[in-house]
């Protein structure tokens, strides 16, 4: 394995960022190359856990000549992200300085051209170039996995619509209850960055894997899933030919669903939510979600939030008090939700 740090130049004299690289060189010519992530949105720890799980089995497979292809993994891509506290507070999500999502914004290329990315010395503020960086590491990768989770969720995907069902395998390996596919506008995350190069070329598709994969949720870190999931991943890429080793058992039976069938169940006034459905249970139309308390204590001081329409519970909101339209569910139905706009479901 090679240790290795980027460095990221902060926006005033004296600060910089680190991003701790790690690389396993591949024994056999040909064979795929695999780039893995976590952490870019700064305070969501189940993948940064999963990503110590695998080095750890990545290690052991370099031990044995068993990494056949280059294989670099970023178990924390984002330290800027993963610095911010706001009064006691992790805000690891957005940019405290430029208020961008970390995961939105990143540079999206029409061919796999590292020279047109900014460069660390750009007049540009550190989460673009830390952003321009972490796609510089994966673009040349046949195997993108950005690893993310929900606040409260269920194992699940997103995926190209061009890569599906190719990317079967991964939802098996995982074990995810669903998958959701997208085309069009990706909203610049880095799933987009890392895949919109290489769209024209269709033959190379056939090959190529990219997903933002979410983990659960953002209080599911422990030590038997990171341990799942990395053992997930490593049938994953031993099933791709970047490691050797048994591949994820054939055929996945979950749920499949583009972005539009994804109802995103809105708070209609600001007050403490009370859940009566949990990710993964199933919902018919007209069925209670859950409960606004706008006025505790008073006769008419409750609204009752019903499903749009039936489906499965796919994520729910981790917080308890909410404001009008904040998101409280996503439901993955069987027809377009009449509220679905072009471009991510969330920003």
């Amino acid at each position: 394995m090679e240790s290795g740090v980027e460095i990221v130049r902060g926006d005033t004299p004296g600060l910089e960022w680190r991003i701790p690289v790690l690389r396993f060189r591949g024994g056999r010519p040909g064979a795929p190359s695999a780039y893995l992530q976590a952490g870019l949105h700064g305070d969501e720890m189940p993948g940064v856990a999963t990503a110590h799980a695998l080095a750890g089995r990545l290690r052991a497979a370099e031990a044995q000549g068993a990494i056949l292809g280059d294989v670099t993994l970023v178990p924390v891509a984002n330290p800027i992200g993963a610095s911010q506290f706001l009064f006691g507070a992790h805000m690891g999500r957005y940019d405290l300085g430029s208020r961008v999502n970390f995961n939105r914004g990143h540079p999206v290329l029409d061919r796999p051209d590292k020279a047109r990315l900014i460069g660390d010395d750009a007049a540009a503020p550190a989460d673009e170039r830390l952003k321009a960086r972490l796609v510089s590491l994966a673009l040349d990768a046949d195997i993108v996995l950005d690893l993310h989770c929900d606040d409260e969720a269920l194992p699940y995907l997103y995926i190209h619509a061009a890569l599906w069902p190719q990317m079967a395998d991964l939802a098996a390996a995982l074990g995810a209850d669903a998958v959701l596919t997208w085309d069009g506008d990706g909203g610049r995350a880095f799933e987009e960055a890392a895949l919109a190069p290489h769209l024209a070329d269709a033959a190379g598709l056939v090959r190529r894997a990219v997903s933002t994969v979410e983990l659960r949720g953002v209080a599911d870190v422990t030590s038997a899933y990171a341990e799942a999931d990395a053992d997930g991943l490593m049938r994953f890429l031993a099933g791709r030919g970047v490691v050797a080793g048994p591949g994820p058992e054939a055929g996945w039976a979950g749920l499949v669903a583009p972005l539009e069938h994804v109802e995103m169940v809105r708070a209609p006034a600001g007050g403490v939510v009370v859940f009566a459905v949990e990710p993964g249970a199933p919902v018919r139309e007209g069925d209670l979600v859950a409960t606004i308390l706008t006025r505790p204590g008073e006769p008419d001081g409750a609204l009752d939030v019903h499903a749009p329409q039936a489906g499965l519970v796919l994520t729910r909101r981790s917080l308890r008090v909410v404001r009008g339209g904040d998101d409280l569910l996503k439901i993955v139905g069987s027809r377009a939700s009449p509220t679905a706009k072009p471009g991510p479901l969330e920003q």
